[in-house]
């Protein structure tokens, strides 16, 4: 495969889920990609230290993007986009997933001729108060080649009459992100040692939807669930996303925190870590959905629905804020060592951890036609 012209590939991505999840390909791309970063969710805790933990190339940042209402976001990318394909038009786009950043960048393909390619294409919840879900369904409706993690991805996909021409199953990044990104036996025991934690003896909890923290009375229920679980053998380790704790705070449940082993945001290594020898995870989080399959461990899922149906059932639980939460952890952790076993010994339904080299192959099939009039 002829390599493809420096800066040929811009990837677009706004938040630290993506820069996961594309860093496999973005190594695959080397010289080639262009990483653009909206700056939806960045700050140097959340986005910046995962620059440098990943190894990624410094990005060209765009301004006035984070913090702002979605349609600010929205269009303050866009336009910016908008300038520096102009300025300096990539061969392709690439977007992941289903954000701000994901829609803008989408947007400014398509206004531009520019072909585009959706990783992570086919994802429905069909839950329409979800704005991921508008996000994600706007960008496959326009992107040129649908890369879609799983075969019911694409059976959405075809469901909404989109061509199978434009279709190609290729796995989930996700796979190779953790398999690469997870620390190696040793380097994880000394983290539990140091974070006092004993193997499979706790819970690791994550808190971060709006749905879930923009509701104080949802909020309370969750944090009031957590705290019943944790016992002196047992902790409840919760990472703290910024967001959510000055929602605790407003809401006025800070005492709620308070048998819980509350922490800073992780770096991605590190929380493989601990996630890999937690008994059970509890999050609201969709990577954390994929995530559990690779690490075969079991999560229970506090949404309103999901877009990753295929982690349901042997590996996760899904329920709202409240009693359930409690209910589905308990019979979790009541399986003990043979159910961690059990799900050790089952394959991701997300893929095979190739799917990174799948769509660099389909990059370098949808540049090759320009790239054969820029050398003519």
């Amino acid at each position: 495969m002829q390599p493809l012209p420096p800066r040929s590939v811009a990837i677009v991505l706004g938040t630290r889920p993506e820069l996961v999840k594309l860093t496999d390909l973005v190594r695959l791309l080397g010289p080639a990609a262009h990483l653009v970063h909206t700056g939806q969710h960045y700050d140097e805790e959340l986005s910046g230290r995962f620059l440098t933990e990943l190894g990624l190339p410094e990005p060209t940042f765009l301004t006035g993007v984070g913090g702002q209402p979605r349609a600010v976001q929205i269009s303050a990318a866009l336009a910016q986009l908008d300038e520096l394909f102009t300025a300096e038009p990539p061969l392709a786009v690439v977007v992941q997933g289903d954000t701000n950043a994901a829609l803008a960048g989408a947007l400014a393909a398509n206004a531009r001729g520019i072909p585009l390619l959706h990783v992570e294409a086919g994802l429905r919840s069909h839950d329409r108060d979800m704005p991921e879900e508008h996000n994600r369904v706007l960008i496959d409706r326009i992107a040129d080649v649908l890369c879609a993690a799983t075969g019911d991805n694409r059976a959405n996909l075809l469901a909404e009459g989109t061509d199978d021409t434009r279709i190609a199953v290729t796995g989930n990044t996700v796979v190779e992100a953790v398999r690469n990104q997870l620390p190696g036996a040793d380097e994880r025991a000394a983290l539990l040692a140091r974070h006092g934690l004993a193997a499979d003896g706790y819970v690791l909890a994550t808190v971060h939807r709006p749905e879930n923290t923009d509701s104080p009375e949802a909020l309370r229920a969750i944090l009031t669930e957590l705290a019943a679980l944790a016992t002196a053998e047992r902790p409840v380790v919760l990472p703290l996303h910024p967001r959510t704790r000055a929602r605790i705070e407003a809401a006025g449940l800070t005492d709620l925190l308070a048998p819980l082993t509350v922490s800073a945001p992780l770096g991605y290594s590190e929380f493989l870590a601990l996630a890999r020898h937690s008994a059970l995870l509890v999050s609201d989080s969709g990577g954390i959905q994929e995530e559990c399959t690779v690490l075969g461990r079991p999560l229970v899922v506090v949404r309103r629905s999901t877009e990753r149906p295929e982690a349901m059932g042997d590996f996760a639980d899904l329920v709202e804020p409240g009693p359930a939460i409690g209910e589905a952890a308990r019979r979790r952790l009541a399986a003990g060592p043979a159910g961690l076993a059990r799900l050790a010994s089952l394959p991701s339904p997300f893929g095979d951890g190739l799917a990174s080299e799948r769509i660099a192959g389909l990059l370098a099939a949808i540049t090759a036609p320009q790239r054969l009039v820029a050398a003519a």
